[in-house]
């Protein structure tokens, strides 16, 4: 089903972390830091955002509780003179859970596990072991939705790259891609931004940071 919210959703996806430049699995783990780039992207979607929002616009600020979210926010509340200590943060919000794979480098598991990445869509071909699959991602953004569906007016909302296509495909109404068991939308790169308004989505920011998995 497509959202029906009043306002507007500011979708970004965080700046690159040290995990990224290292090709590193991190999944949902909590504490991986931005790169020099990773903060450089973030301020450029700081400017973005306040050349369409201005300064200090009324928006509900939103988190996935993992460090590298929050770290992106933090830049971007400063361009819009915001007060990041009034951001929310849900764990609903974090990215797919690599279960063993976190952590690994990316080669090392090409090497092991060949073809468990889909090149063409960006995304994983078999739930991680110990990990998590699309369809929940799909079930907790969702379930995020639904409690945060009386949210006044605008709100940013600061994510990763897999579970924010998820959260995208539910909000647009995407339908379920089979092979994946969720609605996925279309990859940007870290430091992008979307749009939604009334299940429409428009890319306000294109990022220069990394596209597709590892995640």
């Amino acid at each position: 089903m497509t959202n029906q919210r009043k306002g507007r959703d500011f979708i970004a996806r965080h700046g690159e972390t040290v995990f990224n430049l290292a090709r590193r699995m991190q999944g949902d783990h909590p504490h991986t830091p931005l790169t020099r780039a990773g903060f450089a992207q973030a301020d450029a979607m700081g400017a973005a955002l306040r050349e369409i929002l201005g300064p200090r616009p009324k928006l509900t600020l939103w988190s996935s509780s993992a460090g590298r979210a929050l770290q992106t926010l933090a830049v971007i509340a400063e361009h819009l003179e915001l007060d990041w200590h009034q951001a929310r943060r849900d764990d609903r919000l974090v990215e797919i859970g690599m279960g063993e794979w976190s952590g690994r480098y990316y080669a090392d598991l090409m090497a092991e596990v060949p073809g468990f990445l889909d090149l063409e869509h960006g995304l994983y071909t078999r739930p991680p072991p110990g990990g998590e699959w699309y369809d929940g991602i799909a079930a907790r953004v969702s379930s995020w939705l639904a409690d945060t569906d009386d949210d006044p007016g605008d709100r940013l909302v600061i994510m990763h790259g897999m579970s924010s296509r998820v959260l995208r495909g539910v909000m647009t109404g995407l339908p379920v891609q089979p092979r994946f068991a969720a609605p996925v939308a279309p990859d940007l790169p870290q430091g992008s931004i979307v749009r939604i308004e009334h299940g429409v989505e428009t890319v306000v920011h294109i990022g220069t940071g990394r596209g597709a998995a590892p995640a």
